[in-house]
């Protein structure tokens, strides 16, 4: 990973001494990017600044890269994993003057003009100065793992790996794009499938798109676009699910083998689910070395992420490092502002944030360490949303509610139709009424979602993947993104789809006998999501109105904020959330509203901010795996005595309807709470607390371990709804 930046001459001009400040001002702000080397040069039209995280060649591989002839120039970012491959189709007597990876690009693009970037596996964001065609070629790689962003006017374009890097020009603007944040359904959490570009957040900045190449002439700015990869669209009727399923096995072998290559320490973020347990696999033996680092969370250690994490390290033999977030870790305003700066982006939440942490911890404990292998980006193309999706109901309801949210998708462009799908009422209509009236087919909802997914990982999942790791100084590597891997699982005929993507089958095959087979066949679990993901959030609350509501009044206190934001309605959720704590996502909404308010006054700022945290990283739990004492550092309460009794308050009340699966919990003659029996054990424990039986009786009963209903006992202390004699 490196940071690249550059300013050149749209209008035929050579660039001016003064453009050195801004060169240099743009390599100080992409240092994080590359803290190992730094490079600024000027001719003619192009200036480029290069900042350098070495992992290939790190004695000879600094750039910019020039061709044998002087004709072309090259500063990229990111890695071509196939390189030893590409250069052997150069032509003969084609010289290599380093080993890095990214030189073979300069001969590609010789010999086969836009076509380069064709047969190229990795990660990359491209800028290349073609000096005997004066003009500019800049690509990204098919997935957009890597960022390259710009700002042009009819005089000059400026360049850079991160948004951050382009307010260091006077002529860029710092204004919040406001219009586009508000309209972004991916913020909101739209229930649709669109067809909507990932935005960048500010105006007058663009990304260059993924999978695409940009061709600018020096002298005029004249622009082409080449699309050189195409997001599957088509199906392969004929393909057998036995060689599928092989095939799938061999390319995730090769992927991670490509992805655990450097001449440096490369980590692993090992999560507990499948993704990360496949990386781990086929990466254990192809690195000297691998440590793994988990999030030891109340919410992971709920979920079974943790321990599990813990079991398979053991397992393959490598170090675990069990990175400790409990109720007391609570980010500071000014380390939140630094966060949100550095990620770029209004989606800043509880994820970024442990992501971020765990880096910190890992750099701190590996300081060579310089890239980190992630299970990311399997769940979106393997099926892994399959039964959220269908609540649990099998393939056929997958598939209708993906319809559903196609036809949404389509009724956002034309709202006219909308009053035609009334919630909860059936429609007289049907789908082929939105194809004829929008234009558009509904043929293969599942297409339009895969395609929906590739864009989310653009503007969610790879932009904070880069920008989490970038800010220690490491480069995430995600071996899912392999287009020959999700053309296997897009191309996938429709009547193998319930065979192969439900659930992700086609990846659990391809790792039996690879895989312990719980690993294999344990559910899938979110990073923090299901039964503590309420003490996360009151971290987070509690960060939000800490020092008064320090973020929140810096989140209004702009002109826009306060002309597009509602803060008593802002002030009086949090506090609400304070005083009854939730897993409600809105509390994320409402973190993304302040992340925007802020975004709006930080750009400002840009000149003066730091993406350096102040506080230390967190710590390891470095002990033996005991279920009391881990409970206690991440902030689950005591360890419960079995032995006690478990009374529920004189005050609280626990009533049924006939007829109904609802259960409902009455504080003071008022319902607090609803509960169904599809919530188990939290609804069984209830039920079973009698004043009588001692705990350990009352778990024997439902037949489960304290830590499943830790959570909810934990939740009723809080609230002093629950006692123990």
């Amino acid at each position: 990973m490196c940071g690249i930046a550059a300013v050149a001459r749209l209008d035929g001009g050579v660039l001016e001494p003064v453009a050195d400040a801004l060169l240099d001002r743009m390599a100080d702000i992409l240092e994080h990017r590359g803290p190992d080397d730094r490079v600024t040069t000027r001719q003619g039209p192009v200036g480029m600044a290069f900042t350098r995280l070495s992992l290939v060649d790190p004695q000879h591989g600094g750039q910019p890269l020039v061709s044998d002839d002087g004709n072309l120039v090259l500063i990229a970012n990111g890695e071509v994993y196939n390189h030893r491959e590409l250069a052997a189709t150069l032509p003969a007597g084609t010289t290599l003057r380093t080993q890095s990876d990214c030189e073979v690009l300069l001969y590609l693009y010789r010999e086969h003009g836009l076509k380069f970037l064709d047969s190229v596996r990795g990660m990359f964001g491209i800028i290349l100065w073609d000096r005997k065609n004066d003009v500019l070629v800049l690509a990204r790689d098919r997935f957009g793992i890597k960022p390259l962003y710009y700002h042009r006017n009819d005089r000059r374009i400026v360049l850079g790996s991160e948004l951050k890097t382009l307010f260091a020009d006077a002529d860029t603007p710092r204004r919040f794009d406001w219009a586009a944040a508000l309209a972004n359904p991916y913020l909101t959490s739209a229930a649709s499938l669109h067809d909507r570009a990932p935005d960048t957040w500010f105006e007058g900045l663009e990304s260059v798109p993924a999978a695409t190449i940009l061709r600018i002439e020096l002298n005029g700015g004249a622009t082409a676009r080449h699309r050189y990869w195409q997001f599957p669209t088509e199906t392969v009727p004929d393909a057998r699910a036995e060689d599928l399923v092989e095939s799938y096995g061999q390319v995730l072998a090769s992927s991670v083998a490509e992805c655990a290559t450097a001449d440096t320490e490369i980590g692993l973020f090992l999560s507990g689910g499948i993704d990360s347990a496949s990386v781990l696999a086929h990466a254990v033996g192809q690195l000297d070395q691998l440590h793994t680092f988990t999030v030891l969370s109340a919410s992971t250690y709920l979920n079974g992420d943790a321990e599990h994490a813990h079991r398979l390290a053991e397992k393959f033999g490598v170090p675990n490092h069990q990175v400790v977030f409990d109720p007391s870790r609570v980010p500071s305003p000014e380390d939140w502002l630094r966060l949100v700066w550095l990620c770029e982006t209004p989606l800043c939440g509880p994820e970024i944030y442990y992501k971020h942490e765990l880096h910190r911890f890992a750099k701190q404990v590996r300081p060579d360490l310089r890239a980190m292998l992630l299970g990311a980006a399997s769940d979106e193309f393997n099926g892994g949303y399959s039964s959220e999706l269908s609540g649990g109901a099998g393939w056929e309801v997958c598939e209708a509610n993906l319809r559903s949210l196609a036809r949404q998708g389509v009724l956002r462009r034309r709202p006219e139709l909308s009053a035609w799908w009334a919630p909860a009422e059936p429609s007289f209509l049907t789908d082929a009424a939105v194809e004829s009236v929008a234009g558009t087919e509904l043929a293969d909802p599942y297409l339009s979602y895969l395609d929906w997914e590739y864009r989310k990982i653009q503007q969610y999942n790879v932009w904070h993947e880069d920008r989490t790791a970038a800010g220690s100084g490491i480069e995430a590597r995600v071996p899912f993104l392999d287009h020959r891997l999700v053309e296997i699982s897009a191309t996938v005929p429709r009547h193998l789809r319930p065979r192969l993507l439900w659930d992700k089958t086609i990846l659990r095959e391809a790792m039996s006998g690879v895989l312990p087979e719980a690993s294999v066949q344990r559910p899938k679990g979110p990073f923090f999501y299901g039964p503590g993901t309420r003490h996360t959030y009151q971290v987070f609350v509690r960060m939000l109105l800490q020092q008064d509501g320090a973020l929140i009044e810096q989140a209004l206190a702009g002109a826009e904020s306060a002309r597009f934001l509602d803060g008593d309605a802002l002030r009086q959720e949090l506090v609400r959330f304070a005083e009854r704590p939730t897993d409600s996502p809105r509390l994320e909404l409402a973190l993304r509203v302040v992340n925007m308010g802020l975004l709006s006054q930080l750009v400002e700022q840009a000149d003066t901010m730091s993406v350096t945290p102040d506080a230390g990283p967190p710590i390891e739990w470095a002990r033996a795996w005991e279920r009391p004492g881990i409970e206690q550092a991440v902030g689950l309460g005591p360890a419960w005595d079995l032995d006690s009794v478990p009374r529920l308050a004189p005050e609280v009340l626990l009533l049924a309807r006939p007829g109904s699966p609802e259960w409902f919990v009455a504080v003071d003659g008022s319902i607090e709470y609803v509960l169904d029996e599809s919530e188990p054990p939290a609804l069984e424990l209830l039920r079973a607390i009698d004043g009588v039986r001692s705990l350990r009786e009352i778990l024997d009963q439902l037949e489960c371990t304290v830590a499943d209903v830790s959570d909810t006992l934990a939740e009723l202390a809080e609230q002093n709804l629950l006692a123990f004699g």
